[in-house]
C-alpha cells in the first residue's frame, strides 16, 4: 500500500514541479522581463531548488564518449554484451584510427566491474569506469529496477546473482581466455561465492579479484547499516519495507525493496550534510556560481536515482550477510542453475590474486570488513595485498580524486602484476610469420622419397633453423637434411638416421604432423624461470593493516594478439573495421 501512497502522492506533485520548473527559466532567461526584476535571481534559484527536491530522477547515463589513453583521444562506444532479465552486461568498447593507439588498446587486460544491487544504478560506478577504460578492457553489471521487469520471468534470488555473475566470468573466459574482477561494495560477498565455486568445481578462475568496500564480514567494526540489519528480524523486514509494485510499470505486482525506502535510508544517516549541500546550491544560484551548481546537479542527478530490488535478493542479503554471517562461518550453500546445492569454500581458491580495499572514513563498510577476505581465502598463498586509503569514504575508494590519485594506480599495478604470465603465454604460441614460416614452405622436395638415410650428425646441424635462408640450404641438399624443423627445440633433439625412407608426399605429411604437435608442446610447457620479485607493502607495516606478501610472477607481457582462445584465433584475434570505415575497433 505504500508503494501505491507514495507513486500517487508523486504523480499529484508532477505539476508543481513542472510549473517549478518553468519559472526558474522564466526568472533566469534574459529574454524574459521578469529576469529585470530585482529579487529575480533569488525567485530563479528557489524556484529551481522547489524542482529538483520534488521531480523524479531516471535513471542516468554512462555519458563516456571518450578516454585519453597516453595522451591521445580514444572514442568510446557503449553496447549491451549480454542481457539477461534483471541484469545486463554492458561493454564499453574503444576505437581509434592511430595504429599505435590500437596496438595498446588490443593489448591490455580485460576488467569485469561488478556494481552493486543496493539501491543505486550501475552509473554510480562512471568515474570508476572511466578512469579504467584508460588502460583495460572494461565491463559492467548493469542491474535492472525490478519494477520493470515482468512477473513472467520468475523471481530473482541471491544464488541467482552469482549464477549470474558466474556466466559473466564465463563469457569473458570465452573471448579472452581469463579476465579480472573488480567488487564495489555489496558484490564482494557474492562474487567471492562466485569464484569459490568455480574453483570448488575445477573450473578456471580470473586472474585476480579486487574487493572494495564491501561487507565480508559485517561482525567487525559494525556500523550503522550493519546495527539496522542485526536490531531487526527477518520479518520485521518482511512485513514492513516489502511492497508490490503498483499496476503502472511492467513489473505490476512484483515484490520488492522500493527504491525510495532505500533512499531514506541513505539521507537518513547524513540529514544535516544533505540539507546544507541544498542550501549551498540555493546560494551558489544567487551568486551566479555556475560551476559549483553545475556539480551540485551532476552528483544528485547520480544519488537520487534509485532502483527496486526483488524482495527475495534484498531479505536472503540481509539474511546471509549481515544476520547470520553464512559466508565466515562456512554453511553457506547456492544452487547452481541446474538446481544442485553446492557449499561456498573460499579456501578452494587456489590461482587468482586477492587484492582488498578499504576507506580509513567509511561509514558504510566498516574496517577489516572487506580485508576479512584474505583469512578466508587461506589456499591463495603470496598472491594478496590490502590496501586501506587514508582520508577515504565510501564513495572515496571508487570515485572522485583518492580513487585517481591513490587506489586505483595500486589496483592498475596489481592487475598487470598477475596478467604478464598469462600473456608471456600466448606469445609462445602466436608468433609472426617472420619469425615461424609455415611448415608447407619448408616441406620436404620429391628428392626425399629416394634419399639414403641421413647421418645423425647431419641431423644435428639442420635444427631450429626457421628463416628463408634456412629453408633454401635445406632445399639445396635433400640428400643429406630431412625436411625443415619447426620452432621447437624437441624435435630437433630425434636423430633421423633411424627413420625408413617413405615416398615424398607420406614423410611431408609426418614431418608436418610431427611439428604440429611438437609445436602445441612447446606452447604448452611453462615459462622459463626468473627471480621471483616480491611484491611490495601497500600501507606501513607498523599501521598493521598490510599482509606480508610472497613472490609474484614477473614474466614480461609480449605484444601479440590480445586474445588468449587460441582454439578461436581465427575469430578473435583480429582487429574488426568499423562500420564507417573510418577507424578500427578494439577486438571483442
Amino acid at each position: 500500500m505504500l508503494y501505491h501512497i507514495y507513486e500517487t502522492q508523486r504523480s499529484l506533485m508532477e505539476p508543481f514541479t513542472d510549473f517549478a520548473q518553468a519559472a526558474a527559466k522564466l526568472y533566469s532567461n534574459p529574454l524574459s522581463p521578469f529576469s529585470q526584476s530585482p529579487v529575480a535571481q533569488r525567485m530563479s534559484a528557489g524556484y529551481d531548488l522547489l524542482y529538483r527536491l520534488g521531480k523524479d530522477y531516471e535513471k542516468p547515463s554512462f555519458d563516456i564518449p571518450s578516454v585519453d589513453v597516453d595522451g591521445v583521444g580514444v572514442a568510446v562506444h557503449e553496447r549491451i554484451e549480454v542481457d539477461k532479465p534483471f541484469c545486463e552486461l554492458r561493454r564499453f568498447k574503444r576505437f581509434s584510427d592511430d595504429p599505435a593507439t590500437l596496438v595498446k588498446l588490443k593489448a591490455q587486460p580485460v576488467v569485469l566491474i561488478v556494481a552493486p544491487l543496493s539501491g543505486h544504478y550501475a552509473t554510480l560506478l562512471r568515474d570508476t569506469v572511466r578512469t579504467m577504460l584508460k588502460d583495460h578492457k572494461v565491463y559492467i553489471t548493469d542491474w535492472k529496477n525490478a519494477r520493470l521487469v515482468p512477473l513472467a520471468d520468475g523471481e530473482f534470488h541471491l544464488d541467482d546473482y552469482v549464477n549470474y555473475v558466474q556466466d559473466f566470468i564465463r563469457h569473458l573466459q570465452g573471448i579472452y581466455g581469463n579476465c579480472h574482477v573488480i567488487s564495489v561494495c555489496q558484490p564482494t560477498v557474492p562474487v567471492l561465492a562466485a569464484v569459490s565455486l568455480m574453483a570448488s568445481r575445477g573450473e578456471t578462475t580470473p586472474l585476480t579479484m579486487t574487493m572494495m568496500g564491501g561487507p565480508i564480514d559485517a561482525r567487525k567494526s559494525p556500523t550503522a547499516v550493519n546495527n539496522l540489519a542485526t536490531n531487526r528480524s527477518y520479518e520485521w523486514f518482511e512485513n514492513n519495507v516489502i511492497y508490490r509494485v503498483p499496476d503502472n510499470f511492467p513489473g505490476a505486482g512484483r515484490r520488492v525493496y522500493p527504491g525510495f525506502l532505500q533512499y531514506t535510508g541513505f539521507v537518513a544517516m547524513n540529514p544535516d550534510r544533505h540539507a546544507t549541500s541544498h542550501y549551498d546550491y540555493f546560494k551558489d544560484l544567487i551568486k551566479g556560481d555556475d560551476a559549483s551548481a553545475e556539480a551540485h546537479r551532476k552528483f544528485y542527478d547520480e544519488y537520487n536515482a534509485v532502483l527496486d530490488m526483488d524482495a527475495d535478493y534484498y531479505l536472503e542479503t540481509i539474511e546471509t550477510v549481515f544476520q547470520e554471517y553464512k559466508l565466515v562461518h562456512g554453511t553457506w550453500d547456492v544452487r547452481s542453475p541446474d538446481g544442485k546445492i553446492e557449499r561456498v569454500r573460499p579456501e578452494d581458491i587456489k590461482t587468482t590474486a586477492l587484492f582488498t580495499v578499504e576507506g580509513e572514513l567509511d561509514d558504510i563498510s566498516g574496517s577489516g570488513q572487506t580485508e576479512a577476505a584474505h583469512g578466508l581465502c587461506s589456499g591463495i598463498v603470496h598472491k594478496e595485498r590490502h590496501l586501506e586509503a587514508k582520508g577515504a569514504g565510501h564513495y572515496g575508494i571508487f570515485s572522485g580524486r583518492r580513487w585517481r590519485e591513490v587506489v586505483y594506480p595500486q589496483v592498475r599495478t596489481f592487475i598487470r602484476e598477475y596478467e604478464k604470465p598469462q600473456k608471456k603465454a600466448i606469445a609462445r604460441v602466436i608468433e609472426t610469420p617472420d619469425d615461424n614460416p609455415p611448415l608447407q614452405a619448408t616441406s620436404a622436395p620429391k628428392a626425399v622419397a629416394a634419399a639414403k638415410p641421413a647421418a645423425p650428425k647431419a641431423a644435428a646441424k639442420a635444427t631450429v633453423k626457421t628463416t628463408a635462408k634456412a629453408t633454401a640450404k635445406t632445399s639445396a641438399k635433400p640428400a643429406a637434411k630431412p625436411a625443415a624443423k619447426p620452432v621447437a627445440k624437441q624435435l630437433a633433439a630425434k636423430p633421423v638416421a633411424k627413420a625408413t625412407p617413405k615416398p615424398a608426399v607420406k614423410a611431408a605429411a609426418k614431418v608436418a604432423k610431427v611439428a604440429k604437435v611438437d609445436d602445441v608442446a612447446t606452447a604448452a610447457s611453462p615459462a622459463s624461470s626468473e627471480p621471483a620479485v616480491a611484491t611490495r607493502w601497500v600501507t606501513p607495516p607498523a599501521a598493521g593493516r598490510t599482509k606480508a606478501t610472497g613472490a609474484a610472477s614477473p614474466a614480461a607481457a609480449a605484444p601479440t594478439a590480445e586474445t588468449p582462445a587460441l582454439a578461436k584465433a581465427s575469430v578473435t584475434s583480429a582487429p574488426t573495421p568499423h562500420g564507417g570505415g573510418c577507424a578500427a575497433w578494439e577486438r571483442t
